[in-house]
């Protein structure tokens, strides 16, 4: 991505606190962008926001709950708030906790992971398309999975909810492209993040079944999937709408 390329653009991540999240909210900042980092962890967030400013560039934290509608409303209401407007939104906020065939499923695990990664995914949508009406522009990036363009196993719910956000975004990306919002979604393969990192140093021999499935013969990195965001936010994309943009490897070719 061109240096400065979202130079002046208002952007809000989720999930920033970490991961995938963080990486891109700091390749937005590298980028010119005024950047809005949520999440529901206030240190890693706040930590985020350190290392965009330490850059240089200009951010912001808004601690939010993606499930609950007035936290969320509120997020976006404090992005255009400070910024003026909201350009890009990415909505990485999600989890993953399970290790489980269906059958053996927890309701209760089913319930937290639908309710985060479908409702909070929705929420956010909802709100920062009202926005975007307004202005008349705006591109959002939802974090799906390559879970949710094929099969799971051992993850039935985060299957289901990643499957949920492929749907939604397909929806809303044909409800609104004619208002000049561009609504699509990044589908990573397993990538290296501190999370994915303290569960292969408890499980070794799972590092090498996770290079196996990826025919470029490794894991990807945040990096990867923040570069892969920030041009589906850009002019450079202007004419995708509704797409699953697969960043894995190519784990789900094979």
């Amino acid at each position: 991505m061109a240096v400065q390329a979202f130079a002046g653009k208002a952007v809000l991540v989720t999930g920033g606190a970490g991961g995938i999240g963080r990486a891109t909210a700091l390749a937005f900042g590298q980028a010119g962008a005024r950047v809005a980092v949520s999440d529901f962890a206030v240190a890693g967030g706040e930590e985020t926001v350190a290392m965009i400013r330490q850059a240089g560039g200009d951010a912001i934290f808004i601690r939010a709950d993606v499930t609950k509608a007035d936290q969320v409303e509120a997020m976006v209401a404090k992005v255009v708030d400070s910024f003026g407007r909201l350009d890009c939104a990415f909505n990485n906020a999600g989890i993953e906790e399970e290790s489980q065939r269906l059958a053996d499923c927890d309701e209760a695990l089913f319930d937290r992971i639908i309710n985060v990664n479908v409702k909070g995914t929705f929420l956010c949508m909802k709100y920062e398309i009202r926005q975007m009406q307004k202005q008349g522009a705006g591109a959002i990036v939802n974090t799906a999975s390559v879970a949710g363009l094929v099969g799971a196993p051992l993850q039935p719910a985060y299957a289901a909810s990643k499957h949920a956000v492929v749907g939604m975004t397909k929806t809303a990306g044909a409800e609104y492209g004619r208002a000049g919002i561009r609504i699509n979604s990044v589908c990573p393969g397993v990538i290296r993040t501190e999370m994915m990192d303290r569960a292969l140093e408890r499980e070794p021999k799972r590092a090498k079944l996770m290079q196996s499935v990826h025919p470029i013969g490794r894991i990807g990195e945040a990096e990867e999937i923040a570069g892969a965001v920030l041009w589906l936010c850009s002019d450079a994309a202007s004419f995708v709408v509704g797409h699953q943009l697969a960043v894995d490897g190519g784990l789900t070719v094979v």
